[in-house]
């Protein structure tokens, strides 16, 4: 496959501009000047590469100057499987991560049963290789995500678990907590947390604020989130572990780790698009569409999660993709579950909230949505390099598309029928087109 005149935005080697790319046996075997493909010094080798191109099943396409970045890396998706498919399955997931411009997905691990064990793992694991993408999965923190037992960590990493969460619950334990830590990082392995402490919510998924009034429920106040973060950074910073602060949603959670990260290198943070797009002013406009945990909060929280991400606090971009059936959230707000679909959105919603105005550049934008999240899961993903995996997105950030019909099974979404930027035209993976815009 020859890639003639896109824009290369590799954020892991600072490259930038326009350049020709061609793909051999699944890897990136050239990176070339806009044009040199063809006025190569060598012009034996480029008649043969152009041969090569041009058989079987090759393309050769020209990008009219659209970008060209490594494929995107979400490091929190729920897939539901096994056990919730009738909202989503591996192979739906895979297909609508595709469409988003992901080429590589970590599965979270609450799922039915759960992933303590290594014969669940190895489900996902086998099932997730059927796919065009990279799927990869965490195992659970504890038991049965029950809080009171640590999984077999080490042979679950062993077996090829790239991290440990029990995310959708978060861990109580002080002790529990620690020792975790300690053993993920005898595996090299990040633990991930889910920030909400229990004991001070009710009804979850609303914030304790104008938007619980507005329902007239108690809703989810943000110390719940402030006193669970406060203190896993401080035992993680003790215990020199890698820990990831899930979906942050609060104000005083970005000041906490910003402070952290001057103590530790070990510290990280992902947001998701929902959290810097939205207030909860959309749980009163959408109802349970928007309804999330952690929840949508206010317009200094939006704020605050926006510069982090500018100066890094906040390492990563993830999409907490989930899932639910319209039946599901049909119920009343109080019952209806927590979470929205996110992974056909997240590039658009990243275009139009971050770098249309001003926040982040596009090689910004990339690293938080490719390269970075490798690097904390070690995964081979998130760089353009020849030799390297020939997984990319390419996209054209100036043409629009309306939000309506999703890959997913699911279609829990405050933004359908919104018109957003950054049209995907291809996404690659291993070499081979997965997604082609061009087909719908």
């Amino acid at each position: 496959m020859l890639l003639r005149n896109g824009y290369l935005i590799d954020p892991a080697s600072g490259t930038e501009g326009y350049r020709d790319i061609l793909i051999e046996d699944g890897k990136v075997a050239r990176i070339m000047p806009r044009g040199g493909y063809a006025a190569g010094q060598d012009q034996t080798e480029n008649r043969h590469d152009a041969a090569s191109a041009g058989s079987g099943d090759a393309k050769d396409l020209d990008l009219h100057g659209q970008i060209v970045a490594p494929g995107l890396v979400d490091v929190h998706v729920h897939f539901r499987d096994p056990g919730f498919t009738y909202k989503e399955d591996i192979y739906t997931g895979a297909k609508a991560a595709a469409r988003g411009g992901f080429t590589s997905v970590v599965l979270m691990a609450n799922t039915c049963p759960a992933v303590d064990n290594v014969e669940t793992l190895a489900y996902v694991i086998d099932k997730g290789k059927e796919t065009d993408i990279h799927v990869y999965t965490c195992a659970n923190v504890t038991v049965g995500l029950q809080g009171r037992q640590l999984t077999d960590m080490e042979t679950l990493g062993r077996m090829g678990a790239v991290g440990f969460t029990d995310d959708g619950i978060p861990l109580t334990d002080d002790g529990l907590l620690r020792e975790a830590l300690r053993r993920a990082a005898a595996c090299g392995r990040p633990v991930s947390l889910h920030e909400e402490n229990p004991e001070l919510i009710r009804n979850n998924g609303i914030n304790a604020g104008k938007a619980s009034a507005h329902y007239g429920i108690g809703g989810s106040p943000r110390e719940a989130e402030i006193s669970m973060v406060e203190r896993d950074l401080r035992i993680a910073v003790e215990e020199e572990a890698d820990l990831s602060i899930q979906h942050i949603s609060t104000r005083e959670a970005v000041e906490l780790v910003r402070k952290a990260k001057k103590k530790s290198s070990h510290i990280y943070a992902e947001a998701a698009p929902h959290h810097f797009t939205l207030t909860e002013d959309a749980v009163i406009a959408h109802g349970s569409l928007a309804k999330m945990n952690p929840p949508l909060r206010e317009e200094a929280d939006r704020l605050a999660i926006i510069e982090g991400l500018k100066d890094g606090t906040i390492d990563m971009i993830a999409t907490d993709h989930a899932p639910h059936s319209a039946g599901e959230k049909a119920k009343p707000l109080t019952e209806a579950p927590s979470g929205i679909i996110g992974l056909e959105t997240s590039l658009s919603l990243g275009i139009r909230e971050l770098v249309n105005k001003g926040y982040l550049t596009m090689a910004q934008l990339m690293y938080k949505m490719s390269t970075s999240p490798a690097k904390l899961y070690r995964l081979d993903a998130g760089y353009v390099s020849e030799g390297g995996p020939a997984d990319l997105v390419v996209f054209d950030p100036r043409k629009e598309w309306t939000v309506k019909d999703f890959a997913s099974k699911s279609a829990n979404s405050p933004f359908i029928g919104e018109k957003m930027p950054g049209v995907i035209s291809y996404t690659i993976c291993g070499g081979r087109i997965v997604y082609d815009g061009g087909d719908n």
